[in-house]
């Protein structure tokens, strides 16, 4: 038999990179895209000097909007909809954040859509028309999926995630798909895949991870609403990182279904994972939340929670009281993170119907030791596998997550049960220290009353990192240890003035000391400022009701 040899990493990446480029070319000329070797920093006004003008105005429109004019036929889906893949195909160019565009399937469905729309005179449903971006590994049928892994390239998905069947029948357009990073566990989008996703408002930064595809491209405007998923701070850490908006629903309220691809997440159930939305506006998470979940589809994935999406319905009483962490007592957040808490909790101060109080840490280092533990059971084994299949080389921060942390060991069953016993004893001991924030009980049945409503807190221990020095998980995979909903939203930018450097700090721990010696104003000139607001296990209505208060007093 001939010997055929198996193609090397940097071959299987070559392939990928260029089935990407010629989806790019599908929609745009190399004539008519941004020369890569001749970008600035701040790439965010690339656009305007490459769309035409209608497309700047349509891809900058809110979804709720575009919703709107889509399902009155002020808009096409199929005008809608080349805008967007224009508009993504210079994002790629520009911060390298996806892993193919889809211009045929788009504008097929584009089509279909408006043809209906032609015949019927009403939309096809909920959210006609829509083009809605996708993470990597979210799962399309026929379609690759690798979360990063060269070895898992050329793995055809068996069918759509069970989030995309609902979507496309609520008349969504799925455009293009995003990257994200070497086995989807870093803060950082890095793979020998495709490379590195920058920040677009300065490309020494990191987009974050690991949906940081969808971050950048959420940033640049080649989206206005998109897929993540959230583990460890997934979401989060690229919405906070692109000054966008990112939701992290509880575990089991968003169906899950063929939206994970390792051995290392497929059954586990001590951190649960779960896809949530990313979106230029507040208005876009409430969308896709809603949209969802008034399909019941628990139907189809029983182990999603049978509650209806409460929006209709006001999830506390006024005056909301908010909590604010300053800081979680391990590492400092930088001073443009200090300095937008401070500048927001000045002003909600002044509003009638917000309280605020000071929100004390509750043993956040215990919290992350039981939550890394938890991450890799298996000593990291399964992605270890995965990695050196194909001999691709591991990245930095693969290396930081699984290698280097103390907390990553092969357990026993016995050890594994241990953990979860632990994970259940900090939730609620944390749970007690949040009732104890009431300020009183109801005389009939004995329920506190009066307690925070919601925890306002850094997203992150500062801004966007410079790239493979996203180290530090705790400001959002508390969270998920806790399995609370958390938005992030932006607030601002990083001012070189006010957010000076206190060169009279001195570190409590080594992990404090390395983000502190990360920061001078000038490494993080314009990038995006945000903050997190979270709430208690399936209040995910009230998080949200909670930030449009906020946003309403400032």
């Amino acid at each position: 038999m001939p010997n055929i040899s198996k193609p090397s990493w940097q071959e299987v990446a070559e392939e990928a990179q260029s089935a990407r480029d010629e989806s790019v070319r599908q929609v745009r000329s190399v004539d008519h895209l941004p020369d890569p070797n001749a970008l600035l920093s701040d790439v965010t006004g690339i656009p305007e000097r490459f769309l035409t003008n209608r497309q700047l105005e349509l891809t900058e429109t809110e979804p709720e909007r575009l919703r709107t004019l889509l399902a009155s036929g002020k808009l096409t889906s199929s005008e809608v909809t080349e805008a967007f893949l224009h508009s993504a195909a210079i994002a790629q160019v520009t911060v390298n954040c996806i892993t193919e565009l889809l211009p045929e399937r788009a504008r097929q469905r584009a089509r279909e859509l408006d043809e209906y729309f032609e015949q019927h005179g009403k939309p096809f449903g909920p959210l006609h028309g829509l083009p809605i971006s996708v993470k990597e590994h979210v799962s399309f049928k026929g379609l690759g999926v690798n979360g990063g892994n060269v070895s898992m390239y050329g793995t055809l998905a068996e069918k759509d995630a069970h989030v995309l069947r609902i979507l496309s029948r609520l008349g969504v357009v799925f455009y293009t798909r995003t990257t994200e990073p070497q086995s989807l566990m870093h803060l950082e989008t890095s793979s020998n895949l495709f490379g590195e996703t920058v920040n677009p408002y300065n490309r020494a930064l990191t987009a974050g991870g690991s949906s940081g595809g969808e971050g950048a491209l959420l940033a640049m405007r080649g989206s206005c609403l998109g897929i993540g998923s959230d583990i460890g701070g997934s979401i989060r850490s690229p919405a906070a990182n692109n000054g966008i908006y990112g939701f992290k629903p509880t575990s089991y309220r968003l169906p899950s279904e063929s939206c994970y691809h390792t051995n290392a997440e497929i059954g586990m159930e001590q951190i649960i994972g779960t896809v949530g939305p990313m979106s230029t506006s507040l208005e876009g998470v409430k969308l896709f939340m809603k949209a969802i979940i008034d399909t019941k589809p628990w139907l189809v994935e029983p182990m999603l929670v049978p509650i209806p999406w409460r929006m209709s319905e006001p999830q506390f009483r006024k005056p909301l009281k908010i909590g604010v962490l300053w800081d979680d007592a391990i590492v400092k957040p930088h001073p443009p993170i200090t300095r937008a808490l401070y500048d927001i909790t000045s002003k909600l101060r002044k509003a009638h119907d917000i309280e605020l109080v000071d929100w004390h840490p509750y043993q956040h280092d215990r919290a992350w030791a039981i939550t890394n533990s938890l991450f890799f059971c298996d000593g990291g084994a399964a992605e270890a596998s995965s990695i050196d299949a194909s001999g691709e080389p591991w990245r930095p921060l693969t290396k930081a997550i699984l290698k280097e942390s103390p907390h990553v060991k092969r357990r026993s069953i016995e050890e594994v049960w241990n953990l979860t016993l632990q994970r259940d004893r900090y939730r609620n001991e944390h749970a007690q220290s949040w009732n104890e924030t009431a300020t009183g009980s109801d005389q009939e049945t004995g329920e506190p009353t009066g307690m925070v409503d919601v925890i306002l807190c850094p997203a992150g221990p500062g801004v966007a990192p410079p790239l493979n020095c996203s180290r530090y998980w705790n400001y959002t995979s508390q969270w998920n240890l806790l399995d609370c909903p958390a938005l992030v939203f932006p607030v601002g930018q990083v001012d070189q003035e006010k957010d000076v450097k206190d060169e009279s700090y001195e570190p409590r721990n080594r992990d404090d000391r390395y983000n502190h010696e990360l920061y001078t104003p000038e490494r993080y000139r314009n990038a995006p400022v945000s903050l997190q607001l979270v709430a208690r296990r399936f209040e995910d209505e009230k998080v949200i009701q909670a930030l449009e208060l906020i946003q309403k007093s400032l």
